[in-house]
C-alpha cells in the first residue's frame, strides 16, 4: 500500500478542522504532520488531535526528527493508532530507522524523508534497512542546507541518487519534494513529470488544488498506452514499432505502463 502512493497531502494535526477537506480531494493518503506545520507551542494540540477515524484512506504520520524534543512524545501518541506509515523527517542514518521500528514494535512501515547532505550520503543504506518502507525528498531543506538554489537543473542528481538507492534496496520508487509555488497548478505538474521522467512515482502535496495536477502527471498518457499497445502486440524478438527497434527491456516498459493503467482503475 505505501509503496503505490503517488499523492499523499499534508495537513497540520492541529487542524482536525481540515482532516476531511483533505479526504475530499483525490489525494490517496493523508499525512497528518506533526512536524514543520506545527509550532512549538501547539506540538502537544496537534498529537491529541491524532486520529484515523475520519477516512478509510491510508493516514501518514509525520512525526518530529528523532534530535527534537517532541520525539518521545510523537512515537507514544502513534502507538494506539492504526496508521498506515509514519514519515520520519531529516532521516540521516540507518539506526534511526532501526530504533523508530523497535520503539514501535516493528508495527508500521517507516518513510525517510532525506532533506540533508548526510542523509543523501547515507541514502543507500538507509534505503536496505529492514523496515523502511520507501524515501522521500525533502528537497526545500535539502537546499537550506547546502546552501542551493531549488532548481530542477541544480536537484537533478539527487532525486537520481534516490531511485537508484530506492532500485537497489528492493523497495518502492521515492516520492518527490513538495512544490512550493501554489498560485499555479501548472508548475506542479511540470515538477511532477520532471520527477515521474527521472523514475520517482509519487509526489508530497500541501495544498488540495495540487493533488489532481500530480495524479494528471504521474498517470501514463492517452499516447503512451496506445504505444504500450501496440508495442505488445508485435509479437517476440527484436522488430520495429514506429521506426524504432523492440525487443525485451522495451516491452518491460509497456507492460509496466498497462499495469499502472489498470492499478488506476481497480
Amino acid at each position: 500500500m505505501v509503496g503505490s502512493i503517488q499523492a499523499p497531502l499534508f495537513v497540520p494535526a492541529n487542524r482536525p478542522d481540515r482532516f476531511q477537506k483533505a479526504v475530499a480531494t483525490e489525494a490517496d493518503a493523508v499525512i497528518l504532520d506533526l512536524e514543520d506545520a506545527v509550532p512549538a507551542s501547539e506540538k502537544e494540540t496537534a498529537r491529541a488531535a491524532l486520529t484515523t477515524s475520519f477516512t478509510e484512506k491510508p493516514v501518514f504520520v509525520r512525526i518530529n526528527g528523532s534530535c527534537t524534543p517532541w520525539h518521545p512524545a510523537d512515537i507514544e501518541a502513534l502507538r494506539p493508532l492504526n496508521v498506515s506509515a509514519v514519515i520520519l523527517p531529516k532521516a540521516e542514518n540507518p539506526e534511526e530507522i532501526t530504533s523508530l521500528r523497535r520503539l514501535l514494535d516493528g508495527q508500521i512501515p517507516v518513510i525517510a524523508l532525506i532533506e540533508s547532505a548526510r542523509g543523501l550520503a547515507n541514502a543507500r543504506a538507509i534505503a536496505a534497512t529492514d523496515g523502511l518502507a520507501r524515501l522521500a525528498f525533502g528537497s526545500i531543506d535539502y537546499c537550506a542546507d547546502l546552501g542551493c538554489a531549488h532548481l530542477r537543473e541544480v536537484l537533478l542528481p539527487v532525486r537520481s541518487e534516490l531511485v537508484l538507492a530506492s532500485r537497489l534496496a528492493g523497495i518502492a520508487a521515492p516520492i518527490d519534494g513538495v512544490t512550493a509555488q501554489l498560485d499555479d497548478p501548472g508548475v506542479t505538474f511540470e515538477d511532477a513529470a520532471h520527477a515521474r521522467d527521472l523514475g520517482m512515482t509519487g509526489k508530497l502535496c500541501i495544498h488540495p488544488k495540487q493533488v489532481a495536477e500530480v495524479r494528471r502527471a504521474f498517470a501514463p498518457t492517452v499516447r503512451e498506452v496506445d504505444w504500450a499497445r501496440r508495442v505488445l502486440d508485435s509479437g517476440d524478438g527484436a522488430v520495429s514499432v514506429d521506426g524504432m527497434m523492440v525487443d525485451e527491456p522495451v516491452r518491460i516498459r509497456a507492460r509496466a505502463i498497462l499495469a499502472a493503467v489498470q492499478e488506476s482503475a481497480s
